[in-house]
């Protein structure tokens, strides 16, 4: 073992303490580093006993963690699997500056993938599985910025083509292209996460990995050997996403889980910890999180130096040099690192008296040696317990010669010249003619050469390869609309919140004989909030371990129950992983071929705007689901204010193309919507999800309608709710979510003060309306000789007389997209501004949006028209309660 020489300038008896670390040293020789640690870890529990402070070290030295009198031999054909990963090498390459070649500055990366080579090729031969037997394959989360990789790859494999490859970030020509990064909305049957957006590849994986387990422990899937395999920058870990859920994982014991971390010590623009170390940094952030840390740091290269070290001084130099130096030193040459490494002190360069300056510029790090990195993925798959973190140590642009090598500007560089292709030829043996380094052509060997005979047997010893994305044919059928009886037949005059009806719709589903397993309510520690406290004691919330202690309200019937097999996803106060857990729920379809249906219900003020990005994710990933924006609205959650009141949510989630944005009023409408979802997404295999929002006021929820067309219109965006009662209308009001009932009391107040009647709509989708009309006119466009066709709502509109008002609980640019179609008829109200602590009335009078503004809004257009009397609409300001001189709430 090696003997680290330590400081002992404080030391006030050396000699003791040589016989203490001589004692020590003897248990290790003598028993095993487990005794010793045992032993450790008893006289630091009697040293606490005692009152002795025992310093906390959560960083090991700066070397390999597993030793190599402990390493397994390499199973592969070492030879033949440095010329595959050549060749990958070289079409990775290739593919980018052939791409930017031939269109100048389409871009792409070259020195992520140069740096993560090895990383991938190992686990590719050896570990990432395609299939276990008849069962579903690893999921890996591949380093975005690599993605030429993993393509050039797939071109030795078959499973692209030269014109693949030539096309890459050309999707839209005439040949086969390829995606900037792992996107499986437009590779569907090649990449199974989205992972460019860094930060996002970690949490979800984190949260992927325990979904399995969920998935297990419910007995909807059998155990499986599967694993979790994330890929991610050092760099990237500064994203909170990244190492944010970190002890999530070992809380819940995730042996299925590995992250490997592409420690090239560069971020996009420098160097990640110029004047630390960020391995070392990571290393403590991990195992102070209860991970298990693999640092795989040196090449096999680095051992004999470290045997011949007796004094220790080598390892002291690498705790010296901070990673600014480790950049420098791969950014220049042998004898820059004999010097400015080695010639710190005497001894070290004595140490390496025997070696060139080519030998010593040939000692890798740990992460470009396949031996080390065997052994790192070898006992991280093998660990139980805990997850797994491997700190890989590398160098951006790996072999792309002095233009990117270790550069500052590696992650920009998407050029090389004739010269460095020449180089990178040589460095890498790559068979191929001065022509085709010329035209930056690609490289196939014969299907019959040995390096496509062993890439066949690899694949085929590995069930497959990856990524692969596999989508099993799912036979599910929506449930019928009936089982939602209690939505449909309302409420019978008690009083109500579309929340409440919200959780009756979840309890329905889940009491289903047939899709009852497969329903994944997730909340975001607001069950209570949303009234779903009620799910608990039935049906249990998930906990791997289950429930090891009596709950304080254990003697009452809705006591907080946790199970192994329990069903509800209780997060606790974190958006992010809930949305995370969610983007698992929701692609399970593809992963699991199970097809879970999660309800994710959250504080509508933190859904879109606070995880938006991983609702991106979310969409990319072909994700099917419902995100529920609970307590909703910018005046109906009254007494909060400014931070929580919604007023733009859905405006937000107009964003994402796969998102279907519906605003029900009443538990019908809810109902109708969630069961039509249900066949769109899972019966007719759509790929869509749903956001809707639900509200916690209470008021009385009606009867389903009997009238021909309601069930239509809801889905479409839009139905007559109540007509005009005194003769025909005047006025049209729209009203979408709880300010429905303001329309209908602004029907009330117009009929009896002033003898106007009006119709009132229940609109509950403008977005679905607005994307019904682009269609349309999209449609009209590219058909000119043809009669051109009318949008659905302004078919509806046309025959419907008089001005329009639109009210929603949300911004006014909600019901304004339809003001293409509606024109000048269109009158929009809403509640631009920040929220206040205030009660509904005070909250909807300040924004405008009251039974009463909707009434005086009526007014003014009908006067504007020559309707009514402007004198009739003016007096009505003053007697509705609204003084012109107020400043605009947009404003205040």
């Amino acid at each position: 073992m090696l003997k680290v020489k330590l400081e002992a300038s404080d030391d006030l008896d050396p000699q003791e303490t040589a016989e203490w670390i001589e004692a020590l040293d003897e248990i290790v020789d003598e028993v095993g580093p487990d005794r010793a640690s045992y032993l450790l870890e008893r006289l630091m529990e009697r040293a606490a006993n005692f009152g002795v402070h025992v310093p906390l070290r959560w960083n090991t030295p700066y070397m390999n963690t597993i030793s190599p009198e402990d390493e397994a031999p390499y199973p592969g054909d070492r030879v033949i699997e440095r010329r595959i990963k050549s060749l990958v090498r070289w079409n990775a390459v290739a593919m980018v500056v052939h791409a930017n070649k031939a269109d100048a500055n389409i871009g792409g990366h070259l020195a992520t993938y140069a740096s993560l080579a090895t990383l991938l090729e190992v686990g590719q031969n050896h570990f990432f599985h395609g299939s276990h037997g008849s069962e579903p394959g690893d999921l890996v989360y591949y380093q975005g910025h690599a993605s030429p990789g993993p393509y050039a790859r797939a071109f030795l494999e078959g499973r692209l083509s030269e014109e693949h490859l030539a096309n890459f970030r050309h999707e839209l020509r005439e040949h086969p292209g390829l995606s900037s990064y792992p996107h499986p909305w437009l590779m569907p049957e090649f990449w199974q996460f989205p992972t460019v957006s860094m930060g996002l590849g970690p949490i979800a994986a984190i949260y992927q990995a325990r979904f399995m387990r969920y998935l297990e422990n419910r007995g909807i899937i059998a155990k499986t050997p599967r694993k979790v395999w994330a890929f991610l920058g050092d760099g990237e870990c500064d994203e909170p996403e990244s190492l944010g859920a970190l002890t999530l994982a070992s809380r819940e014991k995730l042996d299925n889980l590995i992250f490997v971390v592409n420690c090239n010590l560069q971020r996009l623009d420098g160097p990640v910890r110029g004047n630390g170390s960020i391995i070392q940094e990571l290393e403590a952030a991990f195992r102070g999180a209860g991970w298990n840390v693999i640092k795989c740091i040196w090449g096999s290269g680095w051992d004999e130096l470290f045997a011949r070290d007796a004094s220790g001084l080598l390892l002291k130099r690498m705790h010296e040099c901070v990673d600014g130096e480790y950049q420098s030193f791969r950014a220049h040459d042998g004898a820059y690192v004999r010097k400015e490494f080695f010639g710190k002190y005497p001894e070290l360069l004595k140490l390496v008296e025997h070696m060139s300056d080519d030998e010593i510029w040939a000692l890798k790090r740990g992460g470009h040696d396949p031996v080390k990195v065997y052994n790192a993925y070898k006992r991280a798959a093998e660990h139980t317990g805990q997850p797994t973190v491997i700190l890989a140590k590398t160098v951006k642009g790996y072999g792309l010669g002095e233009t990117a090598q270790g550069r500052m500007t590696a992650h920009q560089q998407k050029k090389l010249n004739e010269d460095d292709l020449m180089k990178i030829r040589k460095i890498f043996s790559i068979p191929v003619s001065d022509e085709v380094v010329h035209n930056v052509g690609f490289f196939k060997p014969p299907e019959d050469s040995p390096e496509m005979q062993y890439l066949r047997e690899r694949i085929k010893a590995m069930g497959g390869p990856l990524p692969a994305r596999k989508v099993k044919k799912i036979e599910i059928t929506a449930p019928p609309l009936e089982i939602f009886h209690d939505a449909i037949g309302g409420s019978r005059g008690r009083e109500a919140s579309t929340t409440a009806a919200f959780v009756s719709v979840l309890k329905a589903l889940m009491k289903n004989p047939e899709l009852g397993k497969l329903i994944v309510p997730i909340v975001p520690d607001e069950a209570r909030t949303f009234g779903m406290e009620s799910l608990f004691r039935e049906y249990g919330i998930y906990a791997s371990q289950g429930q090891r202690y009596k709950p304080v309200d254990a003697n009452i019937l809705l006591y907080y129950k946790e199970a192994q097999n329990g069903q509800v996803l209780e997060e606790g106060i974190t958006e992010a992983g809930s949305m995370a857990s969610c983007l698992a729920a929701g692609t399970a379809y593809a992963n699991y071929g199970v097809p879970m249906i999660p309800f994710f219900i959250y504080y509508s003020m933190f859904g879109f705007q606070r995880v938006g990005d991983l609702i991106w994710a979310f969409a990319d990933s072909r994700g099917k689901g419902f995100l529920m924006g609970g307590t909703a609205g910018r005046t109906t959650l009254l007494g909060e204010g400014l931070q929580h009141q919604d007023g733009h949510s859905p405006l937000t989630a107009t964003t994402v193309p796969t998102c279907a944005i519906y605003d029900p009023a009443y538990a019908y409408e809810l109902a109708v919507v969630v069961q039509d979802g249900i066949r769109r997404m899972y019966q007719e295999m759509e790929n869509r999800f749903y956001y809707l929002t639900v509200y916690n006021e209470n008021y009385v929820q009606p009867p389903m309608p009997e009238g021909e067309g309601v069930r239509e219109g809801i889905l479409r965006g839009i139905y007559k709710y109540r007509p005009a009662q005194n003769g025909p209308a005047k006025v049209q009001l729209f009203g979408s979510g709880s300010i429905l009932n303001e329309a209908l009391r602004a029907q009330q107040i117009l009929a009896e003060k002033y003898e106007i009647p009006s119709d009132v709509w229940s609109v509950t989708s403008y977005n679905e309306l607005r994307r019904e009309g682009l269609a349309v006119e999209r449609w009209n466009r590219l058909h000119p000789t043809e009669t051109p066709r009318l949008p659905y709502i302004a078919s509806l509109m046309a025959n419907e007389p008089g001005p329009i008002v639109a009210s929603s609980d949300y911004m006014k640019a909600i019901p304004d997209q339809l003001a293409p179609w509606l024109g000048s008829r269109l009158h929009s109200l809403g509640t631009d501004g920040f929220g206040r602590s205030e009660n509904r009335q005070y909250l909807r009078h300040f924004f405008e949006i009251s039974g009463e503004a909707i009434a005086q809004t009526a007014l003014a257009a009908l006067a504007r028209e020559g309707a009514i009397d402007a004198q009739l609409a003016d007096a009505a300001v003053a007697e509705l309660g609204f003084d012109r001189e107020a400043k605009d709430p947009s404003r205040a």
